[in-house]
């Protein structure tokens, strides 16, 4: 069965994107923001906490949600929350108040992210890793075109923060053009929304999913920083330099679904995890830009199929209830982004940002490790 890019495909897709350009500026702007409120980096890695703390608190809701009104709804839910945040964030320039307005744009991405995957889950049951993969793989070009932008504006002197508000009217847009689609009528599960407990497999893999998005947000937010450490760079060309990252990432959720469609997803989840692992390295060692992209790229490469592969296995291990897999899912994305991009700023402050780095192979060998331990049983896609 071909993968199915109907409308619920491409509004998902966009939405994703949206959200993507936003974490595209913000994520490597991080030190620039970091100079502009006179914060350390323990500080500055707050934002990346305010963002796991909504995670975790969508991954309560997100049941709730999607049994109350249904997956597309929801995940216009999780748009008007961060576009109300997107906006607080550019017009709030206090440290204060920038972590407050990150929770809420945070609550909403991960609403929206959480809904996305069980749409396009439920929307391609034949060839879901695909699915959620390539729309990510569009999704990135989001990524991209974020961190252009960003870096573009800081190397000409304009405030960075007012090209982000350019999520608001892109949501409104896709909405007006979409919502002849919305499917609005929802029946309710009659059981309410899918609960009950999870078995150990699926606690392992947990573990192993936290590994892989702790990976994803410390590389987002800190990279700029290591650059800028190692080639001492200017703020705007090592925000740039992380557009390496976001190409790596498009070309990997795009090409890496086709490249290794006959092997099972472990294997699949393995081969990125070892790709993300040779990245780090080079970029670690490098002091010579060019080999520094280098790096960047295979890291984007590495991180391209992670969070659908990963989220493909907790489904797997779910026993049919794909909803509860998901918002769990989501409590340990948010204990990641609460916690990695903040560890490792403390790592930073006391040992520098180059040391502190090196936690990254750290927790690619873990979530390598709870693949093994936990073999999953979901295969490739059926192919005729």
């Amino acid at each position: 069965m071909p993968n199915r890019r109907n409308h619920v495909f491409w509004i998902v897709t966009l939405q994703i994107a949206f959200t993507n350009f936003f974490m595209g500026g913000f994520g490597p702007a991080q030190p620039i923001l970091r100079t502009e409120q006179h914060t350390s980096l323990t500080v500055a890695g707050l934002h990346g906490t305010a963002l796991g703390v909504a995670a975790i608190l969508s991954g309560f809701t997100g049941p709730k949600l999607a049994h109350r009104f249904g997956r597309a709804v929801t995940s216009w839910i999780g748009m008007i929350f961060f576009c109300v945040g997107a906006g607080l964030f550019v017009f709030l320039p206090p440290v204060q108040l920038t972590l407050a307005a990150i929770l809420i744009t945070g609550f909403g991405i991960s609403t929206l992210i959480n809904s996305s995957v069980t749409q396009l889950w439920d929307n391609n049951p034949e060839d879901a890793s695909r699915a959620v993969s390539q729309s990510n793989a569009f999704g990135s070009i989001g990524y991209i075109s974020g961190t252009l932008l960003i870096g573009t504006l800081v190397g000409v002197g304009i405030n960075w923060r007012w090209g982000l508000l350019l999520v608001i009217p892109a949501g409104l847009i896709l909405f007006l053009f979409s919502r002849k689609s919305l499917v609005v009528e929802h029946l309710p599960d009659e059981h309410g929304p899918q609960r009950g407990s999870l078995d150990r497999k699926f606690w392992v893999a947990w573990f192993g999913f936290i590994a892989c998005i702790s990976t994803e947000f410390a590389t987002t937010f800190w990279s700029a920083a290591l650059l800028r450490d190692r080639l001492a760079s200017s703020a705007s060309i090592s925000t740039l330099c992380i557009v390496a990252i976001g190409t790596g990432m498009g070309l990997g959720r795009w090409y890496g679904p086709i490249v290794l469609k006959r092997m099972p997803v472990d294997s699949q989840l393995k081969n990125i995890l070892v790709t993300q692992l040779i990245g780090i390295v080079i970029l670690w060692l490098s002091h010579v830009l060019w080999i520094s992209l280098i790096g960047l790229l295979l890291n984007g490469f590495g991180l391209s199929m992670q969070f659908a592969l990963s989220s493909l296995r907790l489904m797997g291990f779910s026993e049919a209830r794909p909803d509860l897999a998901i918002a769990r899912s989501s409590l340990a994305a948010g204990t990641a982004i609460a916690l990695a991009p903040l560890f490792l700023g403390m790592l930073g402050d006391h040992l520098g940002i180059s040391r502190a780095y090196l936690m990254m192979p750290v927790l690619i060998v873990i979530a390598l490790t709870t693949v093994v331990a936990v073999p999953s049983q979901v295969l490739p896609a059926r192919t005729k």
